[in-house]
């Protein structure tokens, strides 16, 4: 079975990027097969753009339908 890859996460660790990740944050995934193989994650950070982070700083969250919609409209993005 494949493994469902999440759409948010919680940072948990930020050592080396405190600049690009704060703690207890939740960021916005975007899908990268290759990066996960080499156990990272693409997330939307505090640039707005997205970046690779080694995956152990996240954990990931399920968020209500609504929460998760309401999360994307103010992020400007369409679900």
């Amino acid at each position: 079975m494949k493994r469902t890859e999440p759409k948010f996460v919680v940072c948990v660790k930020n050592k080396d990027y405190a600049a690009s990740l704060e703690l207890r944050k939740l960021y916005q995934v975007v899908s990268d097969e290759t990066a996960s193989k080499l156990h990272q994650i693409r997330v939307i950070d505090e640039s707005g753009e997205d970046y690779l982070y080694p995956e152990e700083y996240f954990v990931a969250v399920q968020l209500p339908l609504a929460a998760e919609k309401a999360i994307r409209r103010a992020a400007g993005v369409r679900s």
